[in-house]
């Protein structure tokens, strides 16, 4: 069964945006929080942004606050990550997990979603 499903990727101009989408299955979305990993050519995967434990709070790397932002629909299992001024360092496929602090809890990850960042 497959549990997490993100989309939204694709090819943009530095200084754009883009909404990554993540749809999680029902047993994962209920139990944990949510959040969002990249891994960059050649680079590890890589902490993006979470909710916290409680969801009353967010959480990003550095390299990101300020650009962007995380959020979810309940109602539909899905968390999202808004990126807005892109920056051709934002380039990786992007990935969501279960999070306990800023490290994933599953085991098993989605195929992810590509963001390409060109200058």
């Amino acid at each position: 069964q497959v549990q997490l499903v993100e989309s939204g990727g694709g090819l943009v101009q530095a200084g754009g945006s883009l909404r990554l989408s993540c749809a999680a299955s029902l047993r994962i979305f209920s139990s944990y929080p949510m959040g969002w990993f990249r891994q960059a050519p050649g680079k590890e995967r890589e902490f993006v942004a979470t909710f916290s434990w409680s969801g009353d709070s967010t959480s990003y790397a550095d390299s990101v606050k300020g650009r962007f932002t995380i959020s979810r629909d309940n109602a539909k299992n899905t968390v999202y990550l808004q990126m807005n001024k892109l920056k051709p360092e934002d380039t990786a496929v992007y990935y969501c997990n279960a999070v306990r602090g800023r490290s994933p809890l599953l085991g098993s990850w989605g195929q992810g979603t590509q963001v390409t960042v060109s200058s």
